[in-house]
């Protein structure tokens, strides 16, 4: 029996923040994954090695988390004011689905020095030495992202002396700068608020009742108290994706939170829109170890905020979720900002598995609606290898 061939396909393989994923110049796809749809999906699963029943990706550059099965295609940008279009797809697991939904927050920091090294912004733009500001079209979200991208001899500076918790090695600060990050507050179907209100109640049939902030900033969060779950706020990733009855519960309450928040129309839809919404839960400061067994203090954080992505407690924090963090603290009455201790803020600490993160977010309020004019953090990025992916000609 005669089998096809692999094909090759230039790629770049990079960790931005705590995510690592493949990079694609659009261009460089096979023709019919050039567009979206199933073959460029089933390309993009055929490259980190899913679906896979044993959870592993060993046949991919899958790492076995929501952190490392990422893939991201970039483009020169078509958008006026923009340097390059950035699509983001989350690739399940052990399912055949790559969801669309949303973007990260983490490989948006990748973003601006992969488009430099690809070659996609004019040589222009890129100064001898400083920053290079490459405004990004999040193409997902419909959304502007700056990065501040640190340059050195008119090449991308990779190596420095920023600590990111949850990344094991220094290196150079890439500044992020989400514009407009939220929804327009109108009241409306996908507005910041998609129920008009800072907190609701969710009725879980089988599971309870939960008070709940559902924002729409970032990316569409459910937020809950931990109190509520039987939770601290200081647990770590074994103390609650080793425990499938915790996990299964989880499910259910963000699966009504989306519903509540008009992005699926039935519970059912839920399994198939995995990326979004994220759910967190929040408390207020208390001392604890984090996973690597670094001692964080209660007095140097302003909350504790755990989140789950695709199914699983992440080991640290999902940019995204951390733009909606940052921007629910700044709106009065959210759960966010009362585990916060209330009053006024425009930057928040908070403590996370991995270690601890600032986030700042301008929120205004006009016409009695808020809006957010951009939120602030930091990550950084470095290409890991270069070069070319390789998957059989058939499967896609």
């Amino acid at each position: 029996m005669n089998h096809p061939h692999q094909i090759k396909i230039p790629a770049t393989y990079m960790r931005g923040g705590t995510s690592k994923g493949v990079f694609f110049k659009l261009q460089d796809l096979p023709e019919s994954a050039q567009q979206p749809g199933a073959a460029r999906d089933r390309l993009l699963l055929r490259v980190l090695g899913s679906p896979d029943p044993y959870g592993k990706q060993i046949d991919g550059l899958g790492n076995a988390s929501s952190s490392t099965s990422k893939a991201v295609i970039l483009a020169r940008s078509t958008r006026p004011g923009h340097d390059v279009d950035y699509w983001f797809g989350q690739v399940s697991i052990d399912k055949p689905l790559v969801d669309w939904s949303g973007n990260c927050g983490n490989l948006s920091a990748a973003v601006g020095p992969c488009a430099i090294h690809m070659g996609l912004i004019d040589a222009a733009r890129i100064p001898q030495s400083g920053t290079a500001a490459i405004r990004i079209w999040q193409a997902n979200i419909g959304k502007t992202i700056v990065a501040h991208v640190p340059i050195t001899d008119g090449q991308v500076q990779e190596t420095g002396d920023f600590d990111l918790d949850g990344v094991a090695f220094a290196a150079a600060e890439v500044a992020l700068e989400f514009i407009n990050p939220a929804a327009a507050e109108d009241g409306a179907g996908g507005a910041m608020f998609p129920t008009g209100r800072v907190v609701d109640e969710l009725d879980v049939p089988g599971v309870g009742r939960f008070a709940a902030t559902l924002i729409n900033a970032g990316i569409p969060t459910v937020f809950l108290n931990a109190q509520d779950l039987g939770y601290t706020g200081t647990e770590l990733q074994a103390d609650i994706n080793t425990n499938p009855q915790d996990l299964a519960r989880l499910e259910a309450i963000r699966a009504h939170g989306a519903l509540r928040m008009g992005l699926i129309q039935n519970l059912a839809q839920a399994s198939t829109r995995q990326h979004t919404p994220k759910i967190a839960f929040v408390a207020p400061p208390a001392d604890y170890t984090t996973s690597s067994g670094k001692q964080v203090k209660a007095a140097d954080i302003d909350l504790l905020v755990r989140a789950l992505s695709m199914g699983q407690l992440h080991h640290a924090m999902m940019g995204t979720a951390a733009v909606a963090i940052g921007t629910a603290a700044a709106i009065p009455g959210t759960l966010v900002h009362l585990a916060a201790g209330g009053g006024t803020r425009n930057a928040v600490v908070f403590g996370h598995p991995s270690g601890t993160l600032r986030v700042g977010a301008e929120a205004v309020q006009v016409g009695g609606h808020w809006q957010v004019t951009k939120a602030l953090m930091s990550r950084s990025a470095r290409i890991l290898m270069e070069g070319w992916v390789r998957v059989p000609a058939d499967s896609f």
